[in-house]
């Protein structure tokens, strides 16, 4: 018996198609014909989850006290250890009763934040290219979302000024990524202050995607929303364990900011979920207090790799500027191929496996992204082949 007469709610039939699931499918192909990939597509961190985090998971495990329901909003120490982080890196002071949520992994909470907050039909800002879960759930939501084009020539930034103030007026909420995926761009510390004023005066809802807090190089110091006055009287702040912490599969992240916009979330999650296994929490609050020599360590190891393909694609006529944070490098592609066609090409044959730009939204038609997760080697071996195939910027 056929389900033919079945289909999706509109709302998937809404959705661009998923780049990375179609990436998978090609790469499964290629190692089905043998081809030792070389994978930079993810931004999946390469490496075991530092062993003090490990081993206090497993004791927590062991504690029969963890393997009931978590509390909806989090353990209470979770969210301590949370907030006396953000004192501790942005002297920042939050409410650990009320600014705090943990979620499970930074990308499940902001999906389910638009839900929370977008009506369909609402206005919603979106930067373009964007971390997909930026604009792909406003879009589940129902919302019309406006991109915002970012242009290299304004360092990948948003510019307030190309926000028509008949667009403004209209926006419920808008979203923002700094340090950026995909593009490794950092604001300066003057647009915080500007996008908080515009908010205020349009009364938008800020949500900043804070996931690459840490992974900053050359004495560059991310900012927090939060730290801005009047930021978190607008907005909100999303972070993950995934990234400094070499904890993706964990699924592991938190927001904090405005506790009325963070109850609202909260009041959704507690409708279609239990919160994130206590042992687990145990995990990411061990993460949180880890010494700064763990995270330095972190530091070197991305500012080596990125120092190493910004100088070898060079030798291929790149000429990419060093991102000061984040674990990416965002290429253009060789001049009169779209980004999808330069990332098939480059995968059948090489290889090595990029995404294509346009996975983040049609301002990223023309790049790839490279994600820094493979040691020097084998990054050394993707220059070679790239090389061998005569693969450059021209």
């Amino acid at each position: 018996m056929t389900l033919d007469w079945i289909s999706p709610a509109d709302r998937l039939q809404k959705l661009p198609p998923y780049v990375f699931a179609r990436l998978d499918e090609l790469k499964a192909r290629a190692r089905e014909q043998g081809l030792d990939l070389i994978d930079l597509g993810m931004g999946n961190p390469d490496g075991a989850t530092p062993q003090p985090v490990v081993e206090a998971a497993v004791a927590a495990i062991q504690n029969s006290a963890n393997h009931g329901y978590p509390p909806f909003e989090g353990t209470a120490s979770f969210r301590r250890t949370i907030t006396k982080w953000y004192s501790r890196r942005y002297n920042v002071e939050l409410d650990p009763e009320s600014e705090a949520l943990p979620l499970l992994g930074s990308k499940e909470g902001l999906a389910h934040f638009a839900i929370a907050y977008i009506n369909p039909g609402d206005l919603i800002l979106v930067p373009s290219p964007a971390y997909p879960v930026l604009f792909r759930g406003p879009i589940i939501a129902g919302a019309k979302v406006h991109n915002i084009i970012l242009k290299p020539e304004n360092d990948w930034v948003i510019d307030l000024a190309d926000i028509p103030d008949s667009v403004a007026e209209q926006a419920k909420i808008l979203y923002f990524n700094y340090p950026s995926n995909p593009t490794g761009a950092t604001a300066p510390r003057e647009f915080y202050k500007d996008i908080v004023a515009f908010a205020h005066k349009h009364q938008i809802l800020l949500v900043h995607d804070l996931c690459y807090a840490e992974l900053a190089f050359d004495g560059y110091q991310p900012t927090s929303l939060l730290e801005i006055p009047g930021g978190k009287e607008i907005g909100v702040e999303f972070h993950t364990m995934s990234k400094t912490y070499n904890m993706a599969g964990w699924r592991v992240g938190f927001v904090v900011g405005n506790s009325k916009i963070i109850q609202g979330l909260r009041t959704l999650k507690t409708n279609l979920d239990y919160g994130i296994f206590s042992a687990l929490q145990t995990a990411a609050e061990t993460a949180l207090q880890l010494p700064d020599s763990y995270l330095h360590e972190v530091q070197n190891r991305y500012r080596t790799r990125r120092d190493f393909m910004v100088e070898g694609l060079a030798e291929l006529g790149w000429n990419i500027p060093k991102p000061l944070a984040a674990m990416y490098l965002w290429v253009p592609c060789t001049r009169g191929m779209s980004s999808t066609d330069f990332a098939l090409n480059v995968l059948q044959q090489t290889g090595v496996v990029v995404t294509p730009g346009n996975a983040f939204g049609p301002g990223g038609e023309g790049y790839v992204r490279i994600s820094l997760i493979a040691d020097c080697d084998r990054l050394g071996e993707a220059l070679r082949r790239l090389k061998q195939a005569n693969i450059r910027y021209q």
